[in-house]
């Protein structure tokens, strides 16, 4: 039996009053394998032990800050998750209409009005997630980043895996880069929150003909760390204008820029270095393009 048909068989047996007109299959994903069905409903089946630790995680975060949080999130309606193995254990939700907010979808909004609302919007959404309580909202331990540790591993990792492949001056950039954020104590005397953790362009959902945020996907990065992080994936996406923007509705975002400018910093070395520890030639090319 495919892993399609054991999944569907899986959702059969766990809801048997869905009725299942249409699937579609996605097995590219990372650590997910997905099923949309009825072209409305999205199910994850996680392929490993970690990603299943992960999407339990996720699940307690989605459910514990639905009321929360002021725009639409994954809401996880059928839900299999406690004593099922790898292939069998999922969750499911409905689908949030929209499309990612990429870039040149950003930069072709030309109305100052709707950037000052989705500014408003994506400020507000990360200033309710940040003081979300998490030690009695959450159910679960979450995984902690972003600590003074995890920041020197990364370096000493970068350092001996991609900085052969790097021209001279690109490695001073990343060593000072690096090395001025790691000899600060400062940057690591934040109060940690919890963070949605890949908050760019893929995962802030638009409304095109409303010109509105229509909702923010995959938390599957979510957990406690620097409320910068988050901000560094606006960055990246939008620029730093809009982000001061979004000070408006998040006044905090002002007294942490520099730190939103590190992180901006790291996205493509952490992406090659993904690549080359894991053998995935397409991550290591587009993270490193730019340093060789």
């Amino acid at each position: 039996m495919s892993r399609r048909e054991t999944y569907l068989q899986n959702i059969r047996q766990a809801y048997p009053n869905l009725r299942i007109e249409s699937v579609e299959f996605n097995d590219k994903g990372q650590n997910n394998d997905v099923l949309i069905v009825n072209r409305e409903l999205v199910f994850r089946f996680p392929r490993y032990a970690h990603a299943l630790e992960q999407l339990r995680v996720e699940t307690a975060i989605l459910t514990g800050v639905r009321e929360t949080v002021p725009l639409a999130i994954p809401n996880p309606t059928f839900v299999d998750l406690e004593a099922r193995a790898v292939g069998e254990a999922f969750v499911g939700y409905r689908m949030i209409a929209g499309e990612p907010l990429w870039r040149g979808t950003f930069r072709a909004i030309g109305e100052e009005g709707t950037l000052d609302r989705l500014a408003d919007r994506l400020g507000g959404f990360l200033h309710a997630l940040h003081g979300v309580p998490y030690q009695t909202a959450i159910d679960c331990e979450l995984p902690i980043a972003d600590t003074v540790e995890e920041c020197r591993d990364i370096y000493t990792r970068m350092r001996e895996k991609l900085f052969g492949y790097m021209r001279p001056d690109a490695r001073e950039w990343v060593a000072a880069h690096f090395e001025t954020f790691l000899g600060d104590p400062r940057n690591f005397q934040y109060q940690p929150v919890l963070k949605h953790g890949d908050f760019g362009p893929t995962n802030i959902l638009f409304d095109a003909q409303a010109q509105r945020i229509a909702g923010i996907i995959d938390f599957g990065n979510s957990g406690l760390g620097d409320p910068a992080y988050d901000f560094a994936g606006l960055l990246s996406g939008y620029g730093e204008p809009f982000v001061k923007m979004c000070g408006r509705a998040y006044p905090e975002v002002e007294s942490f820029l520099d730190r939103i400018r590190f992180y901006r910093g790291t996205f493509a070395l952490i992406e090659a270095l993904f690549g080359v520890e894991n053998g995935d030639e397409e991550a290591f090319r587009s993270g490193i393009e730019q340093y060789v």
